[in-house]
C-alpha cells in the first residue's frame, strides 16, 4: 500500500537504498527528495539524521529560507506497513508558488526509484498529495513534467491533471484539489 511518510531515520536503511539505486541508475538529481543543499550526501544512519533534520524543518513556517526558496513538506513515498515498510520514492509538495515554480517547478515534484516504477506508486503518491495540498489551503496545484517523460505526463493526466502550456521544456499542468474557497 503506497503512503506518504514524513521522514523518519527509522527508515535509513531502506533510504539509502532507494539513493543508491537512484544514483546506480544514473539519475544524481533525485525528484522530490530535497537533497539539493547537501554537497555530499552520507547515507549512513547519521547522515540520514542530518537530511530528515533539514527536510522537517523545511516545513515550518518559522524556519527562515533564502529568498529564493519556499516552505516545502517532503515526504517519503513508502510501501507496506510496519518494520516492513519500504522507501519507494520522494515527493516534496511546496506551500507556494515563486517565479521558478510557477514556470518549471510547480507545487509538487516526485520521483519513484527505478525498481518500483510503473507499479502505481506515483499514481497514488501524487493523489495524497493533492489531500494534502488542501489541507494546507491550496485549492489548485501546479505539477509540471519534462516535455519527453510520457510516465510522468500520464501519471498527471491520470490524476486530473489539466494542461495548461509547455515552457522552457516543462509540460505545465494544473490540478483540482477540492477545496471550496469562500
Amino acid at each position: 500500500m503506497t503512503s506518504l511518510d514524513l521522514p523518519d531515520v527509522a527508515l535509513a536503511a531502506s533510504w539509502a537504498e532507494a539513493i543508491g539505486e537512484f544514483h546506480r541508475a544514473g539519475e544524481q538529481h533525485v525528484h522530490g527528495a530535497g537533497l539539493w543543499e547537501f554537497e555530499t550526501l552520507d547515507v549512513t544512519e547519521d547522515g540520514c539524521r542530518a537530511v530528515v533534520e533539514h527536510l522537517v524543518a523545511q516545513a515550518d513556517p518559522a524556519t527562515p529560507l533564502p529568498d529564493d526558496k519556499v516552505h516545502c513538506t517532503y515526504f517519503w513515498i513508502t510501501d507496506r506497513d510496519g518494520p516492513d515498510r519500504e522507501v519507494v520514492g520522494f515527493l516534496a509538495l511546496r506551500h507556494t508558488l515563486n517565479a521558478w515554480l510557477l514556470e518549471e517547478g510547480g507545487h509538487i515534484g516526485y520521483g519513484v526509484r527505478p525498481s518500483r516504477r510503473r507499479q502505481g506508486h506515483a499514481s497514488r503518491a501524487l493523489a495524497l498529495a493533492v489531500h494534502r495540498a488542501a489541507d494546507l489551503g491550496i485549492d489548485r496545484v501546479l505539477v509540471t513534467c519534462d516535455d519527453d517523460n510520457v510516465g510522468s505526463r500520464g501519471t498527471i493526466e491520470r490524476g486530473g491533471g489539466v494542461y495548461e502550456d509547455t515552457r522552457n521544456g516543462k509540460r505545465r499542468y494544473w490540478i483540482d484539489t477540492g477545496l471550496t474557497r469562500s
